[in-house]
């Protein structure tokens, strides 16, 4: 048997390859030999018939054939070699990528990937393809918002994300680990219930978990024209085997607490991830709000000098039982004033201009517990207990001005307000869910108990001079309001599952929740004779009782391929209202049926590939504040009134996604699209007197809300000049349906956006990353013709250069222009230019550095918005340019191996 080895990648003969002739009956062997310079072998067998050909080589693909020898002389045809590396790079990922992706997780290796000396995780995540941080410190994973970052599988100072991104040293994260977080549900049967989460898993390295590590970091500067600006802070993390322990201590301010997604130094006036509610108003995710429905103080502005403390514990015994516990405690004082003008589109060219001012002073007291135990039973059953308390307490006052004119500058009515507030509320939430595992797979039962409750009980005192300049009247108002307001719910759900072959399953399940809640508000007017507030204002005074029994049966049918997965369900919401107006003796009883269908499909036509599409139905219900038929006079000339016979709104939505990731080329796209529409949404009916400009809004359920989005992005490596470049694309359109003067008004708003980004870095040399954006903006209503429209362009470049390894400059400038529209006066432009120089002693273990905040001195805090009818224009007080001293000692134990002598002989 003769032959030639070829390489056929190089075309080049392939020398010293074992070629082996083996007997295809029993496997032995009968001849080997090595192919020489020239590629060529020749064997000899004693018997003719067919024979396994068999060649072998280190660097090339193995090669089996059957040949059939019939002649003496066997010449086979020249066979060519495939290497090994172009074999491999089909089927795994080049290590040297430092990614891999295990089943639906995206993996990867943190210490691939430079970052500066003590940075943080948040630094990290910016270094890895398809992760986005962006100025407001919001992390995105291939297009979707990170709403979990867990530590070793646990969370670290309970949910808030930010904490484990800001203080974790990057250099203890062995891997990071990008996935979508099913449901315990899901997890537990294997059944996929469509709920997931955005999920980072941080993986400390070995010789982090047993030691310890830390940050103590302090800040201050004297300036002659403000007070001195200060930042402290220190986090201790102590880890041994499976326990965890870390505490932290920030104050300051500058609004720089390192608690939050937000980056207080940055401002925010794209409009990007806008979302609509039920009542037309659009917002960013970027504002979000207070927890528990705490007012939000939104950082940016004003002048914050906070404190805030926190412990977490988390701990696993016995390799099975595991405990997670962190309370927290927050103090802040807060300090804005503010200058406004919005104005008010009526029918025709009909229209209210509002200028007005406020000065308001805030003192919050915020204390929080969370825990949670994970307890296993046996090999079939375990518990899971989590508890959360939350307990605030906040004094506010709040000082106003604003008068309305029309639109030639006719005075309509003017008003002066002081609001003091003193309020407490107590948060709690319990639940306790039990897992039971049959003999059979996927034959599980599941039972969770919840409870919920939120009180509120405060004092408001309000003290206004109110001028109605058309019918010539003063409204001079002093009141106090006492409020008592509790909200409970409780509730249980069980659900069985049971599987049908090998990859269907049914799922039946049963929900039952009670909803109870009161409110009761006793306003008071001031009697000048005994200088109490003591005569009681029987309009403004009301004492109301909600209950509410919600009955959801459900089931679902799922299946589970190796590539496709899907599920189809449906679940019938039998509701029943109560609510009974104590003050007037008055009972609104309502009964409602809703059917809230469930489907989901899922492809993975590749490891790192997939298509998705979900569809649910849900519903929302009023709540207590718009049910209750009470007169809110806050403000005399924009005044709200419950409704008791408002309906539950309800909304089908559905979604499309599709992920493609391709890590030998280092190559990432997504694209998401999403459609939201509700029936019976619960908007505002406002009936709005040209005349005087005095306003009245009550909530009602109206039909035609509509929302859709849609957003994708690609990047990839640019291996010639060894840089990153990331294209993002996103698209909002909402309508909502409004009632202005009894007449229906459709709202539009569209807005459009389009960013590119680019980063480059070398270690211990420069680290550069450039983003640009451009957003279009739209709105439209019914009350006039015009469009409004208006263009956003940014910029944002951060960066840092080294000397001699020990020196650094930080530096990163922002800048964005959004340009005018008829209500405004010009272009508005924000630019913010940070800087600081550092320098690095032992070993990068202690940092001294200076800093300067707003070097031009620009940070404006204006922000305008369109929404429905109304446009308005903000303006509020800025932390401007300031300069700091400061000095970090960044400490962890040494490893052992590191400790030890070095050996000697």
């Amino acid at each position: 048997v003769k032959g030639t080895l070829k390489d056929t990648t190089a075309g080049t003969f392939l020398e010293k390859a074992v070629v082996a002739l083996v007997d295809p009956a029993d496997s032995t062997l009968l001849s080997f030999t090595r192919t020489d310079a020239k590629g060529t072998y020749t064997l000899t067998t004693k018997k003719l018939g067919k024979h396994t050909l068999m060649i072998m080589h280190p660097q090339y693909g193995d090669y089996v054939e059957i040949i059939n020898i019939t002649d003496p002389v066997k010449n086979v045809e020249s066979i060519a070699l495939t290497s090994r590396i172009t074999l491999l790079e089909t089927v795994i990922v080049n290590s040297a990528k430092s990614m891999r992706v295990k089943g639906d997780t995206t993996i990867f290796t943190a210490d691939s990937f430079k970052v500066s000396a003590n940075a943080n995780v948040e630094e990290l995540l910016k270094k890895l393809p398809g992760l986005q941080v962006d100025k407001d410190g919001k992390i995105t994973a291939m297009g979707q918002t990170v709403q979990k970052v867990l530590v070793d599988g646990e969370e670290f100072f309970g949910a808030d994300p930010g904490m484990a991104v800001k203080n974790l040293r990057a250099d203890a994260v062995k891997e990071v680990q990008v996935f979508d977080k099913k449901s315990e549900q899901a997890e537990f049967t294997g059944i996929d219930d469509g709920q997931t989460q955005k999920t980072i898993n941080l993986k400390l390295k070995e010789s982090a978990k047993n030691g310890y590590f830390g940050k103590v970091d302090a800040a201050g500067g004297l300036l002659k024209d403000i007070d001195d600006r200060y930042n402290g802070s220190a986090l201790f993390s102590t880890f041994k085997g499976q326990r965890k322990l870390s505490a932290f201590v920030l104050t300051g301010n500058t609004g720089k607490d390192g608690l939050s997604w937000e980056d207080q130094d940055k401002f925010g006036l794209s409009n990007d991830n806008l979302t609509m509610t039920d009542d037309g108003m659009m917002f960013s995710s970027f504002g979000g709000g207070g927890n528990d429905g705490e007012e939000y103080i939104d950082k940016r502005n004003g002048f914050i000098t906070s404190l805030n403390a926190g412990l977490s514990y988390s701990n696993k015994f016995n390799n099975k039982q595991k405990v997670n516990f962190s309370p927290k405690y927050n103090q802040e004082t807060y300090d804005n004033d503010t200058r406004s003008f919005s104005q008010t589109q009526l029918l025709g060219d009909s229209v209210l201009n509002t200028n007005s001012s406020r000065d308001y002073h805030l003192d919050r007291d915020n204390m929080k517990f969370g825990g949670r135990a994970d307890l296993f039973i046996d090999s079939s059953n375990s518990v899971v207990i989590s508890a959360n308390a939350n307990f605030y307490n906040t004094d506010s006052r709040t000082t106003s001005q604003s008068i309305t004119t029309g639109k030639n500058g006719n005075l309509k009515n003017s008003s002066d307000r002081i609001m003091r507030s003193n309020n407490n509320k107590d948060a709690l939430n319990a639940s306790v869910l039990f897992k039971h595992k049959f003999a059979k797979l996927k034959r599980t039962i599941t039972l969770n108990l919840n409870a919920n409750s939120l009180t509120s009980t405060g004092t408001n005192t309000l003290i206004t001079e109110n001028r109605d300049f058309v019918n010539n009247l003063d409204l001079p108002i002093n009141q106090q309001f006492e409020n008592d307001k509790n909200t409970t719910s409780t509730g249980a759900t069980v659900v069985y599952t049971e599987p049908l072959g090998k990859k269907y399953a049914i799922e039946v399940g049963h929900e039952i929740s009670f909803i109870n809640g009161s409110n009761n508000q006793t306003t008071f007017s001031y009697e000048a004779a005994t200088g109490k507030y003591e005569t009681r204002v029987d309009s403004l005074t009301n004492n109301f009782d909600q209950n509410i029994v919600i009955n959801k049966p459900s089931t679902k049918l799922s299946y589970s391929g190796k590539k496709l997965k899907w599920y189809t369900g449906v679940g019938f919401g039998i509701t029943k209202f109560d609510f009974l107006d104590k003050t007037f003796d008055v009972d609104y009883n309502r009964r409602f049926t809703n059917i809230f269908p469930t489907a989901g499909f899922t492809y993975n036509y590749k490891s790192s590939a997939s298509f998705r599409i979900n569809y649910n139905g849900s519903t929302t219900q009023p709540t207590l504040n718009q049910l209750q038929p009470l007169r809110n006079n806050n403000d005399q000339f924009n005044l709200y009134i419950g409704n008791p016979d408002l309906k539950q709104s309800f909304r089908n939505n559905i979604s499309l996604s599709h992920n493609n990731y391709n890590f030998l080329k280092d190559r990432w796209m997504y694209q998401s699209l999403g459609l939201t529409t509700t029936s019976n949404a619960i908007t505002n009916s406002r009936n709005i007197n040209a005349t005087n400009g005095k306003t009245t809004t009550r909530p009602v359920n109206t039909d035609g809300n509509l929302s859709m989005y849609m957003y994708g992005g690609l990047g990839k490596k640019l291996k010639k000049i060894d840089s990153r470049l990331g294209l993002n694309l996103n698209g909002n359109y909402s309508r909502f349906a409004d009632i202005i003067n009894g007449q229906n008004s459709f709202a539009t708003t569209f807005n459009t956006g389009l960013s590119v980004s680019l980063s480059k870095s070398k270690e211990k040399k420069y680290q550069i990353d450039i983003s640009n954006s451009f957003n279009y903006n739209q709105n439209t209503n019914a009350q006039t013709t015009r469009t409004n429209s208006f263009r956003t362009y940014g910029i944002n470049i951060d960066g840092r250069v080294y000397y001699k390894k020990v020196w650094s400059i930080v530096t990163d400038y922002v800048m964005e222009t959004r340009q005018k529209t008829v209500q405004s006066t010009g272009n508005l432009t924000n630019q913010i230019w940070n800087a600081t120089l550092e320098r690095t002693f032992h070993d990068a273990e202690f940092t001294g550095y200076f800093r300067v905040r707003d070097i031009l001195n620009t940070n404006i805090g204006i922000d305008r918005r369109f929404f429905g009818n109304n446009y308005s224009e903000t303006i509020n007080d800025r932390l401007q340019r300031y300069f700091q001293l400061g000095f970090t000692w960044n400490f962890k134990n040494k490893s052992k191996a590191a400790a030890a002598p070095a050996a000697t002989k």
